[in-house]
Order: C-alpha cells, then sequence, then structure tokens
C-alpha cells in the first residue's frame, strides 16, 4: 500500500491527458471536462492540479478506477494498462480550451 505522503508527483505528471469521446463532448455543455489522470492521485490532488494548470476553479471531482481489458496480439493475449478516468465540473464562467483554434 502506498501512502499520500511518500508518493508526490508534480501536476503535470498526476494529468496525463483529456478525454475526448462522444460521451465527454456532451458534458463539456454542463461545464464538465474528463482527464485520464495517475491511478495513485486523490481527488484533492487533482483539484489542486486542474486549479494550477488551468487557472479555473473546479467545483467538483468525480473519479472512477476502470477494470482492465484483456488485448490479444496473435496468439498472445496480454491486458492494457489500468487507469483512472476524472470527470471534473468548472464554476460557472470557467472554461478550459481543449481545441486549439486557427
Amino acid at each position: 500500500m502506498i501512502n499520500s505522503s511518500d508518493y508526490s508527483r508534480s501536476n503535470t505528471q498526476i494529468i496525463k491527458y483529456p478525454i475526448i469521446t462522444d460521451k465527454a463532448t456532451q458534458l463539456l455543455e454542463n461545464n464538465q471536462y474528463s482527464f485520464i489522470v495517475d491511478r495513485y492521485s486523490n481527488k484533492l490532488t487533482i483539484k489542486a492540479a486542474i486549479e494550477y494548470l488551468f487557472n479555473v476553479k473546479v467545483i467538483k471531482v468525480n473519479t472512477c478506477r476502470l477494470p482492465r481489458k484483456k488485448k490479444r496480439v496473435g496468439k498472445y493475449i496480454g491486458w492494457k494498462p489500468q487507469y483512472k478516468k476524472a470527470i471534473i465540473s468548472l464554476a460557472e464562467g470557467d472554461v478550459i480550451n481543449l481545441f486549439t483554434e486557427n
């Protein structure tokens, strides 16, 4: 078991990348954003990292650890790595720009 005091990460290592799927795009209308985060981070560190990186006010953080999935390549069967998903609810008026405008 890893203690939170033994496991310290920088803000850029906690937030790995945003999730861009149909469901995640629908959540953008409610000012909610989905991210893949470090498996061992908790809601408080995720909230602090989002507020630091994007300069926004986070209202709520929902997290879930998704189950591992099998991956087959020819006759070999392995596992995809397990990951944690975080859905971030922002305050009214705050926006994270995930798509660049050209």
